[in-house]
């Protein structure tokens, strides 16, 4: 069984992204045994103890995870200020903070934490549960090489973990965090549709996987414009659909952009 880098690691927020991360985890053989895990609602702590036995629970409880090696972040934004409040006293001074949260800046963290400085900030991903992520990371001044090198390591079991420049995490918030949401729907519709028309389960995946494939490289590798990739294809069965779709990811995204970023 590989070795995490961090002997003690804690997870404030029990919910989504701390189930995805510890699948993630344990899909890869890493070992969970005792990673601390707090949540306000003992519901949440409980399916997770369902799925991960081996976990440690803090109902209520933030600092437990909070004196932790590395500390995870789990939290939606509005429920920030009121953690860091609570656990700025509680991390040890060689402990590093990973906020998985979008808006909050690592200066924004550091000053509710009272200064402490030791932070990460990571845009994660839903595909993270099969190791397939793709979760850009910024690191903050105040860390090693080694100490950059060790997180890396750890969370590229995840999947990718490109480095960027931290202005842009909110842009891919909305493009690779919520990106799947604009995706599965659409081919979830036509995986049901194939199924319909006679094509086994089995044939309707594989045929929609090498599809996408192909597609997002002619688009983006052929060196082709958009136009002429779409005149690859007579039939068009969208049609005029295709504006109403441009426009929802206009008015929804750009939106959500502004309130990210205010």
């Amino acid at each position: 069984m590989p070795k995490r880098s961090f002997g003690f690691i804690g997870f404030i927020g029990g919910g989504r992204i701390t189930r995805i991360f510890l699948q993630g985890f344990k899909r890869k053989g890493l070992d969970i045994t005792g990673i601390a895990v707090s949540d306000g609602d003992p519901k949440i702590l409980q399916k997770l103890v369902d799925l991960f036995p081996e976990i440690r629970t803090f109902p209520n409880d933030n600092t437990g995870p909070a004196s932790r090696d590395l500390v995870f972040l789990a939290l939606h934004p509005p429920a920030i200020a009121d953690v860091l409040r609570e656990i700025k006293d509680k991390l040890p001074p060689t402990s590093i903070l990973v906020s998985l949260a979008p808006k909050w800046t690592i200066e924004a963290l550091s000053k509710g934490l009272g200064g402490f400085n030791r932070i990460v900030r990571m845009i994660p991903n839903a595909p993270s549960i099969i190791n397939k992520g793709y979760n850009p990371i910024v690191f903050s001044g105040n860390l090693a090489k080694k100490e950059k090198e060790a997180i890396k390591e750890y969370l590229d079991v995840l999947g990718d973990c490109p480095e960027v420049e931290e202005a842009k995490l909110e842009a891919y918030a909305l493009l690779t965090g919520a990106g799947p949401t604009y995706f599965w729907p659409q081919l979830d519709e036509l995986r049901n549709i194939g199924q319909s028309f006679g094509l086994t389960a089995r044939e309707t995946e594989k045929a929609l996987s090498n599809m996408l494939k192909g597609s997002l490289k002619t688009l983006f590798k052929s060196g082709s414009s958009y136009d002429d990739v779409m005149n690859l294809i007579p039939m068009k069965p969208l049609g005029e659909g295709e504006e109403t779709v441009r426009r929802l990811y206009r008015e929804k995204l750009q939106e959500l952009y502004g309130k990210l970023k205010g």
